[in-house]
């Protein structure tokens, strides 16, 4: 399939090597591709900047989670960005430019993986098993980001078991044809990536020699963590387990004794954005830290603890994920509690977490409880020896499937909150997003994002077919 050309890429194509006129797309193209896959060294500087840009503030730089988050019942927003207060609010339209550029960052994440691809096999010098790896690695970044798309523009799984529309899919190299692509179907997307991770996990390292990049690049255990969370999403829950287990198997996983390993690169990650003082996904406008932290230590304050989440730490005692918080004022003034996840909101510098081996043992757990009409036992001991025990809360006895499946889910949501997890686990066990709002509902219209009028201006492929309610 070539790549389905549209305004939207055509910045991104020309970005990715320096070009500077979007009109002289194909002489540019061509010299560009040249001189950038003519070495391993080049090549591989190609692939970092894949990295690079799944780094950015509207990939995994802490926006679409925060957007997440605000859509959710996890934080109380009280910034001042008027886009950001729309989304909140279930009122944003297409034109809301936070969306526009969600969307533009990850089709250039798309673009870019498609090119490595396309073009490394090509590449004099790089061994067989180099190039395998490389676009294995480019095959899970863009996995990574088809699995964010589809979560914020398509209603999820639940809803009409795949058969809605979702994104474009595009998979191929620009070669210079320009084309209109029309939306997929959920399930579409979702077979794009489970082929990306399952082609990507037999050519990926378990690990690599340099502990950062053993948790911060693409990896064996990572391919198989995204397919088990995929496959939760989507409630196949004995490929779910399957996925998880490959995982852990990898032996380079497991959960923390506490809660300081943060930006630690430990066995607790699977996959985390690598990030520092000097190089890391912050823009004017925040980052990580920027929207979880209070202005007294550099934040902006925007994103502290709904009442809702205080709710669910404080209903048993001593809960040290709670007691672990801070307190100062946010963007209101008033006092409010805070993550302390993203401490570094001078320099922004904490890593991004992606996936982590706590995540990927609930999935199993939620997966084997879902397989099992009674109490599964291996569930249960993963509930309470791997989750409770470290937060410091007795261990909890369940007499039933449903029992130990809300218990698991009570503690996924105060393990992951302010990671990028809320919304979805909502939306895909039924849930609203926010209770006593009609507009929050599971399956409402302004629950996912509008695909931004500028790309369905632009793509007559994409005309009509916009998300109901915008």
């Amino acid at each position: 399939m070539k790549l389905r050309y549209y305004i939207l890429t055509s910045a991104i194509v020309l970005s990715m090597f320096g070009c500077k006129k979007e009109l002289d797309l194909l002489p540019q193209q061509s010299l560009s591709d040249q001189i950038v896959f003519n070495s391993p060294a080049t090549t591989l500087s190609a692939l970092r900047g894949v990295y690079s840009t799944a780094q950015t503030l509207d990939f995994y730089g802490s926006l679409p989670q925060v957007i997440g988050d605000y859509m959710g019942n996890n934080v109380d927003f009280v910034g001042t960005f008027p886009t950001l207060q729309d989304l909140n609010n279930f009122s944003a339209v297409s034109t809301n430019s936070n969306v526009q550029v969600l969307w533009q960052i990850h089709y250039q994440v798309i673009a870019r993986a498609n090119t490595i691809i396309s073009k490394v096999n090509g590449v004099e010098g790089l061994s067989a098993e180099e190039k395998s790896q490389y676009i294995a690695e480019a095959k899970f970044l863009r996995a990574l980001a088809y699995f964010q798309l589809a979560n914020f523009f398509s209603q999820p799984f639940q809803v009409s078991a795949g058969t809605n529309l979702s994104v474009p899919l595009v998979t191929a190299d620009f070669t210079g044809t320009i084309e209109f692509p029309s939306r997929n179907t959920l399930s579409q997307v979702h077979a794009q990536i489970i082929q990306d991770l399952t082609e990507a996990s037999s050519a990926l390292p378990q690990s690599y020699a340099d502990a950062a990049e053993t948790r911060g690049r693409a990896t064996k255990g990572a391919a198989f963590a995204l397919l088990s969370r995929l496959y939760l999403y989507r409630e196949e829950w004995s490929k779910a387990e399957s996925a998880a287990r490959s995982t852990l198997s990898q032996g380079i996983y497991d959960t923390a004794p506490n809660y300081s390993f943060y930006s630690g690169n430990t066995s607790e990650d699977v996959f985390t954005i690598q990030n520092s003082a000097i190089d890391n996904g912050r823009t004017g406008s925040g980052g990580w830290a920027s929207y979880y932290n209070p202005a007294a230590v550099g934040g902006r304050g925007d994103a502290p603890f709904s009442q809702d989440l205080i709710n669910a730490y404080t209903s048993e005692p001593d809960d040290r994920r709670y007691n672990l918080k801070n307190t100062g004022n946010a963007a209101d003034g008033l006092p409010h509690f805070f993550t302390s996840k993203f401490p570094d909101a001078v320099n922004n510098s904490d890593n991004s977490p992606v996936i982590r081996t706590t995540e990927v043992y609930l999935n199993l757990a939620e997966a084997l409880a879902h397989q099992s009409a009674t109490p599964n036992v291996e569930a249960v001991t993963i509930l309470n020896s791997r989750i409770r025990s470290r937060a410091g809360l007795a261990a909890k006895t369940v007499t039933s499937q449903q029992a130990l499946i809300d218990a698991l889910l009570i503690e996924r949501r105060k393990e992951l909150a302010f990671e990028g997890h809320s919304r979805m686990d909502l939306l895909r066990n039924r849930q609203p997003l926010r209770a006593g709002n009609a507009a929050a509902a599971f399956g409402g219209a302004k629950t996912i994002l509008p695909i931004p009028q500028r790309e369905i201006d632009n793509n007559a492929g994409l005309q009509g077919q916009q998300n109901a309610g915008y």
